[in-house]
Parts: C-alpha cells; sequence; structure tokens
C-alpha cells in the first residue's frame, strides 16, 4: 500500500504528537537480569530512524527486543501519568524503556497493523511511516529496572503496555512531530487485545492475512491458542 505524507498542520489536527524521542543514555548493570539497554533519555533535535530503529539507540536483549519488528517502541503519556500518580514518583521520558512518548491518540489500543505518518507540522514529508505490530511484554529486566513489588504482575493486569512499531518509510523524528493515522485496517483487533482479548473471530481475521510481519502472527496464534482453552 502507498501512503502519501499528509498536507501541513494547518490542512486539519493531527491525531496526536511526539513529546519525547529517548534513545539509551548508557547501558546499565541490573545484577542478575543482566547489562540491559532500558536506560533510554530524551534525545534533542532531530534523529534519524531506519528499518531498525533510532540511529542512536540499540537493545542488548535481541532475542526479545529489536528487529524490523520491534524497531520502535511507544508509550501513551496519559498511561505514563496514571502510573506515576499510582506509584507517587516521577517518570520521566524514557523511563519505560520507550523511544517515544506519545500523547493525544490511543497506543496500547491503537489497532494492530495501524500506520502512523510523523514528521513536523512544517514538512511531514521529512518524518517516517509507522505501523503498530505487537504489545509490550514486560519481563525481569523491567521490574528490576523499575524497583517496584509484583512491578511485572501490575504491569499485565493494568494492560497499559504501549506498542512496538515497524519502520516502513525511514526518515527523522523529533520532539514535537505530528502523528497522523493514516490508514486503519477493518479487522478490529487492537493490541492489547494481542494481552487480553476475548474474542475470537477477530484474531482469526487478522490471522487470515497473507502478509502479517511474523511476529504478530506469532503474537495473534499464541493469544488466539489461550483464548480457546477458555
Amino acid at each position: 500500500m502507498t501512503v502519501t505524507p499528509p498536507e501541513p498542520a494547518h490542512q486539519g489536527r493531527p491525531d496526536g504528537r511526539v513529546l519525547a524521542v529517548c534513545a539509551v543514555h548508557a547501558d546499565v548493570d541490573l545484577g542478575r537480569a543482566g547489562i540491559s539497554a532500558i536506560d533510554k533519555r530524551p534525545h534533542d533535535g532531530r534523529v534519524q530512524v531506519g528499518e531498525l530503529g533510532l540511529l542512536n539507540d540499540h537493545v542488548r536483549d535481541t532475542k526479545h527486543h529489536g528487529g524490523h519488528d520491534q524497531a520502535v517502541y511507544a508509550y501513551d503519556d496519559r498511561e505514563a501519568r496514571r502510573w506515576a500518580d499510582e506509584l507517587g514518583r516521577d517518570l520521566p521520558y524514557g523511563w519505560f524503556g520507550e523511544n517515544l512518548r506519545v500523547d493525544g491518540l490511543p497506543v496500547t489500543d491503537a489497532l494492530v497493523g495501524e500506520r502512523w505518518w510523523v514528521g513536523p507540522p512544517e514538512d511531514p514529508s521529512t518524518g517516517v511511516l509507522l505501523e503498530t505490530t505487537i504489545p509490550r511484554t514486560p519481563c525481569r529486566t523491567f521490574a528490576v529496572w523499575a524497583g517496584e513489588p509484583r512491578w511485572v504482575k501490575r504491569f499485565m493486569q493494568q494492560g497499559d503496555v504501549g506498542t512496538y512499531l515497524r519502520v516502513l518509510t525511514p526518515g527523522s523524528i523529533g520532539a514535537g512531530d505530528e502523528i497522523r493515522v493514516v490508514a486503519r485496517p477493518d479487522h478490529g483487533v487492537t493490541v492489547r487485545d494481542l494481552l487480553t482479548g476475548t474474542d475470537a473471530e477477530p484474531l482469526q481475521t487478522l490471522l487470515a492475512a497473507d502478509d502479517l510481519p511474523a511476529k504478530v502472527r506469532r503474537e495473534a496464534s499464541r493469544h488466539l491458542a489461550r483464548v480457546a482453552k477458555v
């Protein structure tokens, strides 16, 4: 599918906005959880984005992170602020290990395969085209980093896990960029549904597509199997 960059902002209101673009500050030693690149912090200016993500970022656990289907990780600022209130602590941009802290549009509740054009309002053609893929699954590394009791269980139960995205058109991203949803599939499956959905039919519709990214097919198949057992 060919997607044409949207017109500048005066042609219509954006769906959302990038608050911060975050990349690794420094690898951190989390003891038995290992060395991690979870310590991500905001970067000034525009950051170049290739097919495997931000060019100034990296992952350490390449088995569970990174790759084309997990090139960029986005987290909703409204969900971050809710967690900050519950935990009684500041959760700055990048704390969740996210590359993009965004506001104004659903993130965990975005449709799987939804496409976002992210770019500056004065010239969105310099931006990137991203496609939502799978939810973030919290792990031991995240639990040690957070330092909160029962963190993995709490994070999963809340379900506000953010979304990974693949890069369809490389470019650059900066804080303040607009996010415009330029395509939405009609299967009805959200990123959250790949964790908590209870309806098998939409998952079956999603899996009927012959062009699904590999990790989307994997996660949808796994969750459909769980739903079938209920």
